[in-house]
């Protein structure tokens, strides 16, 4: 389902960078619009408590479910991210145990990464202004990216989850603030 719907979403979000947001004040202002809530969310909230009895699973109707995985792909494309990293906290807090949603993360991340880059390149081709891919780069936050999710992996386990959930929503709404004075610059 998640799949079915990112792969429309992460061409009409390429599509909305490259035509309707093509400078980069515009774009710091939509990733600051995108990681403040997220920053802020994740600081001010607490995980659930490992004694605390299990919630519900509130299972997200399959067209519900791929609307917003169209929506995230869409925010996905436009901000050059898979969108995994959007959609796992919507689907932890439907209930559902990070051990299940992590996998589905992944591979989301994956195929609209994928298809990001080949949307991008196809969409370079036809632009006056350069707009592939950046190999080099790329290649470089991919390897970034895989050992830090192996660290995170190992280190998860020896840090209370409050402390992780408080650390990276300060360390994003840094980041969004800082695109945010960059877009308003």
């Amino acid at each position: 389902m998640l799949t079915f719907g990112t792969l429309p979403g992460v061409i009409a979000g390429s599509v909305i960078r490259v035509e309707l947001l093509p400078g980069p004040r515009v774009f710091d202002l939509v990733v600051a619009v995108v990681l403040l809530p997220l920053g802020t969310w994740l600081a001010l909230t607490r995980p659930a408590r490992q004694d605390a009895p299990a919630r519900p699973v509130r299972l997200i109707p399959p067209a519900v479910l791929m609307v917003l995985a169209a929506a995230v792909g869409c925010v996905g494309g436009i901000y050059g991210i898979g969108g995994g990293s959007i959609l796992a906290p919507m689907l932890i807090g439907t209930g559902r145990k990070p051990a299940e949603v992590a996998p589905a993360a992944l591979a989301y991340t994956f195929v609209t990464s994928v298809a990001g880059v080949v949307t991008f390149t196809i969409l370079s081709v036809h632009q006056h202004t350069p707009m592939a891919s950046n190999w080099p780069t790329g290649i470089a936050l991919g390897a970034g990216g895989l050992a830090g999710a192996y660290t995170g992996a190992r280190l998860q386990s020896r840090l209370p989850d409050v402390l992780i959930r408080r650390l990276v929503g300060v360390l994003v709404i840094a980041i969004g603030a800082r695109y945010l004075a960059s877009g308003l610059s």
